[in-house]
């Protein structure tokens, strides 16, 4: 079932995402939801808050990346209850956008290498090491689970220019192809 994004502004992305216990009923249905609603939209990451769901869980999808990267035709992956062990590497800049703050894309610094731990849906315990693309994608949906967002990263005088588009988010004055939830839609 295709699910409406959370839209910047909401709380529930400024907040620390809680775990998730191994036999949460509920678990399965979320993350087919979740695949639903991120293809939907044409994303490549959807974090659970971004569908109004505090908990420790994203899925990604890079295979669009794969002419760029190859090895990410298959790279797609569930992370339930993740910890980023460590970040390595010079920080590289991409344009990030992000489902939850349409239309806006930045340039962010990231590091190229991660090394991170979590469950897949299996239950499965998981050590991966990412580089490139496929870590940059897993950070930015980490930061969701962190209470964090991609233009948390910009510099104070790039937010306070953005400011303007990001209160006409707020109001749900976008348009967009998929569902979104605003926060003080007027």
């Amino acid at each position: 079932m295709v699910l409406p994004i959370v839209g910047y502004g909401d709380p529930i992305l400024r907040r620390m995402a809680e775990e998730i216990e191994e036999n949460d009923p509920e678990l399965k249905d979320i993350i087919k939801n979740m695949w639903d609603t991120m293809y939907n939209a044409n994303g490549v990451g959807l974090a659970a808050p971004q569908i109004g769901k505090s908990i420790r869980l994203f899925i990604v999808d890079a295979s669009t990346f794969e002419d760029e990267e190859p090895d990410l035709a298959d790279f797609k992956r569930v992370f339930i209850n993740p910890i980023i062990l460590e970040e390595t590497g010079k920080e590289w800049p991409y344009n990030e956008g992000c489902l939850s703050i349409p239309t806006i894309r930045e340039d962010v610094d990231r590091k190229p290498v991660i090394t991170i731990e979590y469950y897949n849906e299996k239950w499965e315990l998981l050590e991966e090491t990412l580089i490139g693309m496929a870590a940059r994608i897993v950070q930015h949906e980490y930061d969701h689970i962190e209470g964090k967002l991609f233009t948390d990263h910009l510099p104070a005088l790039k937010k306070k220019l953005l400011k303007p588009r990001l209160d006409r988010i707020v109001r749900g004055d976008v348009k967009i192809h998929y569902k979104m939830k605003f926060f003080n839609r007027k």
